[in-house]
C-alpha cells in the first residue's frame, strides 16, 4: 500500500466548486426533488444539477433544450416488459428515437424537462435503472451478447453483473465518488464480442487446471488495452476482487487532471505488481496465477441475419445502422420476441438479437421489422459502430452516423463480399466513443482539406486492430483524409481484402496473415496504385 499512498499525495488533489457543493448536497438528494425539478423550467435549472447531479442519474442536457437520457442495460439483456416500456416511452417523450450504444446500453433522446421525472418513474417501474451511467460512476458492465446461451458459453455472468451492481448502485458512497469513470466488463463466453481488453476492469474467461474462472486484466481505456495482472480469479472471488479493485481506485486515484484521472494512470504511476499486492491485501485473498484465456474463436455473421449457437439456440440479428433505432421498432421486437418465447440481448456493435428455440426462427424472419433491416445483413453493417456525431454530441467534429452508414452502403454497392467480415468503427472525436482504435478499420472524424485548400470533414484512418485472438491497438494507416477521398481508399483496400481472402477467412485474420507484414508505406502504395 506505501506505494499507492505515496503517489496519491504526490499528485495535486484540487477541489472544484462542485466538489465544494458535493459537501452540502448529494446526489440522491437531488433524485428525490427530481419531480419538483422537471416541473420547474429550464430557466430554473441549477448549474451544478445540469453539469453534474443530474448526469448522475444519466439525464443529460443538450444545445436543443432537451435531455438524452441514458438507461443502464446490465450485460445488454432486456424482457419483453422493459423493451416494451423503453418503446413506448420513446414514442410519448423522446420523438421515437433510440441509439443503442458500445456499452450495451439504451439512450433516449430529446426529452422535455418537463417529462423527466414522468419517463425516469416508467422505466423504473420495470427495472430499468437510469443511475451511474454519467460522469464519475461505475457504467455498464458489459459481457457477451450470448452470455448464457448455447455452446459458446462456459459461464453465466449475469449472477455475476447483478453481483457487482449491488455492491454500488444507488449506493450514496459510490454515486459520483470516483476519481472518473470506470468501466467493467466480465466475458464467460469462448468469442470476443464486447472488446473485452478495453475497459478499466476485465475478467476474462480462462482455464486454470481443471477450474474454469477468469483472468483479471486492469486499465484499459481509448487507445489503451488492459493489462494481465497476473491473477487467476474463480467465480466465488469475483466480488471480492472487484470490491478490493474500486476501494483502491476511489481511494487512491487521481483527482487532480481529469485527462490522467482514470484507473490506467493509477497503474502506470504505481505499477502494477504493487497494485496487485495492494488487491490481495485487500479482499484478504491470494488468488492463482493467470489460467489460459478461453475467449480466442472468431465470431463471424453472414447475410442470413442468424446465428447458430447450437443446443437447439439461434440467435436472430436485428443488423442496425449506426445504432439508430426507433421506440416503434423496439416494441415490434418486444411483441415478436414474446411470439417465439425468446430473450433479447443488445451487443456491443449497437445492435441486437431475438435469441429463441431454432424452429421457431422463421416467426421472426417472417416479419416486417426483420424485413425492414435485412438489407444490412452484409459484411459492411453486420459489424459496424458509430458514436454520436456533432447533431448530438457537443465533442463531435464530423456528422459520423450519417458517414459509416454512407460508407457502408457504399462498399456494399461497389464491393460485396459475401461471408465475408470486417469490424468498421467510427468516432467522431479523439476521445473514441466509437472504439475505433480496436476496429479492423477505424474512423477517427477530424478537420481535413480538399484539393483546393478548403476545410472540409474528414477522418484519420486506421488499421489491423486485434480482438479476437489478441489485443492489440490498430495502427495509422491516413490522416486527414477527406471523407470524399476516404471511400475510394477504402473500396480499393475490400478489393485486396476480396481478392486475396481465404474462404470464411474474416478481415482480422487476413491483416495478421497479409497486411500486417508490410509497412504503412507498402500499404499505401497497395491502395493507391
Amino acid at each position: 500500500m506505501n506505494s499507492l499512498q505515496h503517489a496519491f499525495s504526490e499528485r495535486n488533489q484540487k477541489i472544484n466548486k462542485i466538489e465544494k457543493i458535493k459537501e452540502v448536497k448529494t446526489p440522491m438528494s437531488v433524485y428525490k426533488e427530481l419531480q419538483s425539478i422537471s416541473s420547474s423550467g429550464l430557466e430554473n435549472l441549477n448549474e451544478e444539477d445540469v453539469s453534474f447531479f443530474l448526469k448522475c442519474f444519466g439525464a443529460f442536457l443538450k444545445k436543443d433544450g432537451k435531455f438524452m437520457l441514458r438507461l443502464r442495460i446490465p450485460g445488454g439483456q432486456l424482457s419483453m416488459m422493459q423493451a416494451a416500456r423503453i418503446g413506448e416511452l420513446s414514442k410519448a417523450y423522446g420523438e421515437d428515437y433510440i441509439d443503442i450504444t458500445t456499452r450495451q446500453q439504451i439512450e433516449m433522446r430529446y426529452i422535455k424537462l418537463e417529462n423527466l421525472y414522468r419517463v425516469i418513474k416508467g422505466l423504473d417501474e420495470v427495472g430499468i435503472s437510469t443511475f451511474q451511467t454519467g460522469v464519475d460512476n461505475f457504467r455498464n458492465i458489459v459481457t457477451s451478447a450470448f452470455d448464457g446461451l448455447g455452446v459458446l458459453n462456459v459461464i453465466r455472468t449475469k449472477p455475476l453483473i447483478d453481483a457487482l451492481q449491488s455492491i454500488f448502485l444507488k449506493q450514496d458512497e459510490w454515486i459520483g465518488t470516483l476519481p472518473r469513470k470506470f468501466n467493467t466488463a466480465i466475458l464467460g463466453t469462448t468469442i470476443n464480442d464486447c472488446n473485452i481488453y478495453g475497459h478499466d476492469c476485465c475478467f476474462i474467461l480462462a482455464q486454470k487446471e481443471n477450474e474454469t474462472g477468469f483472468n483479471l486484466y486492469l486499465g484499459g481505456r481509448v487507445g489503451v488495452q488492459a493489462r494481465d495482472t497476473g491473477l487467476f480469479v474463480k467465480e466465488s472471488e469475483v466480488k471480492a476482487a472487484f470490491h478490493a479493485v474500486i476501494h483502491l481506485f476511489k481511494k487512491y486515484g487521481f483527482r487532480d487532471n481529469r485527462n490522467k484521472n482514470r484507473l490506467h494512470f493509477l497503474l502506470e504511476a504505481v505499477g502494477m505488481e504493487a497494485f496487485v499486492e495492494a488487491i490481495k491485501a485487500q479482499s484478504g485473498l491470494q488468488f492463482e496465477d493467470s489460467g489460459k484465456v478461453l475467449a480466442k474463436e472468431e465470431f463471424m455473421l453472414d447475410e442470413s441475419g442468424v446465428f447458430d449457437l447450437g443446443q437447439g439456440l439461434s440467435a436472430v440479428h436485428i443488423s442496425i445502422p449506426s445504432g439508430i433505432f426507433t421506440g416503434e421498432s423496439f416494441i415490434e421486437v418486444a411483441r415478436l420476441a414474446e411470439q417465439v418465447e425468446g430473450e433479447i440481448r443488445l451487443s456491443v456493435e449497437q445492435s441486437l438479437y431475438i435469441v429463441t428455440e431454432s424452429e421457431k426462427v422463421n416467426s421472426v424472419k417472417e416479419s416486417l421489422l426483420f424485413d425492414i433491416y435485412q438489407r444490412y445483413h452484409n459484411t459492411y453493417f453486420n459489424h459496424q459502430i458509430a458514436c454520436a456525431g456533432t447533431a448530438t454530441c457537443a465533442f463531435g467534429v464530423i456528422a459520423n452516423k450519417p458517414d459509416a452508414i454512407a460508407m457502408a452502403n457504399f462498399l456494399q454497392k461497389e464491393v460485396p463480399i459475401p461471408g465475408g467480415k470486417v469490424r468498421m468503427y467510427w468516432s467522431a472525436c479523439p476521445k473514441g466513443c466509437g472504439i475505433h482504435g480496436v476496429a479492423d478499420i477505424g474512423f477517427e472524424g477530424c478537420i481535413a482539406k480538399d484539393a483546393e485548400g478548403n476545410k472540409v470533414d474528414g477522418v484519420h484512418i486506421y488499421l489491423g486492430g486485434k480482438a479476437t485472438k489478441e489485443a492489440k491497438e490498430a495502427r495509422q494507416l491516413y490522416r486527414s483524409l477527406p471523407l470524399s477521398e476516404a471511400k475510394y481508399m477504402v473500396k480499393r483496400l475490400m478489393e485486396i481484402y476480396r481478392d486475396n481472402r481465404y474462404d470464411d477467412e474474416s478481415f482480422e485474420s487476413f491483416d495478421s496473415r497479409v497486411l500486417c507484414k508490410l509497412s504503412t508505406d507498402e500499404i499505401v502504395q497497395l491502395i493507391e496504385v
